[in-house]
């Protein structure tokens, strides 16, 4: 069974940084691009960064371009997002999710974690 499983969020005032972390686990797993979503009370869930496994190419919103960093490693099938110059609109739960290969859609999701910024 594949599990994703989120560390790293917390509270952090802006301006401030934090880096969170995905792990992924299971025998069968295998992925070709692993990335960040968030979700923020009372608005859609919406895509925030992701790593193309093979060649690392990335992938972010235009809302955290320039701000967050997202980074890999593919011994430990670990996924980091670094995120600096934090603003309260960044306040979410942010999701860690993994794509299979031939999948066009992110086919497993971790727990969440809270990330809230105060102004």
């Amino acid at each position: 069974q594949v599990q994703l499983v989120e560390s790293g969020g917390g509270l952090v005032q802006a301006g401030g940084s934090l880096r969170l972390s995905c792990a992924a686990s299971g025998r069968t797993f295998k992925t070709n691009r692993m990335g960040w979503f968030r979700q923020a009370p009372g608005k859609e869930r919406e895509f925030v960064a992701a790593i193309s496994w093979n060649d690392g190419y990335r992938y972010y919103a235009d809302s955290v371009k320039g701000r967050f960093a997202i980074s890999r490693d593919n011994a430990k099938t670990t996924v980091d997002l670094q995120m600096n110059s934090l603003k309260p609109e960044d306040t979410a739960v942010y999701y860690c999710a993994a794509r299979t290969p031939l999948s066009n859609d992110y086919d497993y999701w971790g727990q969440g974690t809270q990330v809230t910024v105060s102004s």
